[in-house]
């Protein structure tokens, strides 16, 4: 998986597409993302005690790798990673603009 925690992504499919965030989480054996403020899910939440309330919660859900995309902040759109070696370390690059990412 090429994504990794705090990359900006901008997602590409679905119902929040076009949507810009930040990545969470990352479950790589099911190849899912869980991306900031994108894909809220409402769980409702029943009060265990007597007096207490019940909540709605409202938290992110995991999106699939394909349907969001990396967001390189110099060509400003969605693009695809290569990675090349410099001073003896594996980076990782913009395809469009060859930026490091």
């Amino acid at each position: 998986m090429k994504l990794k925690t705090n990359d900006n992504i901008i997602v590409t499919a679905g119902k929040d597409k076009g949507k810009h965030g930040k990545v969470i989480q990352i479950f790589a054996d099911s190849r899912k993302v869980v991306v900031e403020g994108v894909n809220i899910l409402k769980k409702h939440i029943r009060a265990r005690k007597e007096g207490q309330k019940g909540q709605i919660i409202e938290l992110p859900a995991p999106l699939a790798e394909s349907n969001v995309s990396i967001f390189c902040e110099r060509c400003q759109k969605p693009v695809k990673i290569g990675y090349r070696k410099e001073a003896d370390k594996k980076v990782r690059f913009c395809k469009k603009c060859k930026e490091v990412i």
